[in-house]
């Protein structure tokens, strides 16, 4: 699949889903608490929606032909296809949204969701990423 090509309806199915479990999470929580702790919440509402979700996928790099395991992990993956790192900070950093895409590439996923719970109203917390 080529990056200019359109996201697949599917995903963006995916993604609304998430969007609105984050709705809920943030809505019940609010700002100001750790990142585990809205991803423990976050993965319960995915399941929730009867979406298939992992936590902490490990990330291997492949470099020259080799594989290393440098401790990178997505913080949660949604039907194998949707990449959401949380966030629980004061604001977003580029470095947030670099580390965003190249899990996109390292993964060969085209779609992901940084979320910055740490917010007054989440929809200023949710930056689509596209690869």
């Amino acid at each position: 699949m080529k990056a200019t090509s359109p996201i697949p309806p599917e995903l963006d199915i995916f993604a609304k889903k998430a969007v609105d479990a984050v709705f809920v999470v943030h809505s019940a929580l609010g700002p100001g608490l750790l990142e585990g702790i809205y991803e423990t919440c976050l993965f319960h509402e995915l399941k929730k929606r009867d979406l298939k979700v992992e936590r902490q996928v490990n990330l291997p790099v492949i470099y020259d032909g080799l594989i290393f395991e440098g401790g990178l992990r997505i913080d949660l993956l949604v039907e194998d296809t949707l990449v959401l790192e949380l966030k629980a900070v004061e604001v977003i950093l580029p470095v947030h949204l670099a580390q965003v895409l190249t899990y996109l590439k390292l993964s060969g996923r085209r779609l992901g969701l940084l979320i910055n719970f740490n917010v007054a109203r989440i929809k200023d917390g949710i930056k689509r990423v596209i690869l």
